[in-house]
């Protein structure tokens, strides 16, 4: 169970790895300075959204319901910037970056989670 915990966190951690670099390629406005702020920024984007973002879904659920979802993306940008703050050499410059960005990471997680889902499910009916 340890093992499965510990390879499924540095497979969230290299996804992010991943999507931050993707967004640091595709947006002008996004300057990651070298790697230590990468490897930071995308573990405190993994930690933000495994342990801080479902407590604040709780807390802010009513909200989140009376703007039809739309609450919930808030919390994805402000996951994005509490990772930039807490990262140095990583800066976000602009609203539409913020919400480009958000979208880009979201993009880059679910194909990558999905492409390597396949490939574990497949070594598994191998090994079986």
């Amino acid at each position: 169970m340890g093992r499965r915990l510990a390879i499924a966190a540095l497979i969230g951690w290299g996804v992010n790895i991943v999507a931050l670099l993707v967004i640091d390629w595709l947006f002008d406005s996004v300057e990651i300075g070298r790697w230590g702020s990468v490897l930071l920024g995308a573990a405190v984007l993994g930690l933000a959204n495994t342990i801080l973002k479902p407590v604040l879904t709780l807390l802010t659920l009513p909200l989140i319901v009376a703007t039809l979802g739309l609450f919930y993306f808030v919390l994805n940008i402000a996951m994005l910037a509490l990772a930039e703050w807490v990262a140095p050499d990583f800066t976000i410059d602009g609203f539409w970056t913020y919400i480009g960005a958000t979208i880009v990471v979201w993009i880059v997680n679910w194909v990558l989670h999905s492409l390597l889902a396949d490939a574990v499910r497949g070594e598994r009916e191998v090994a079986a």
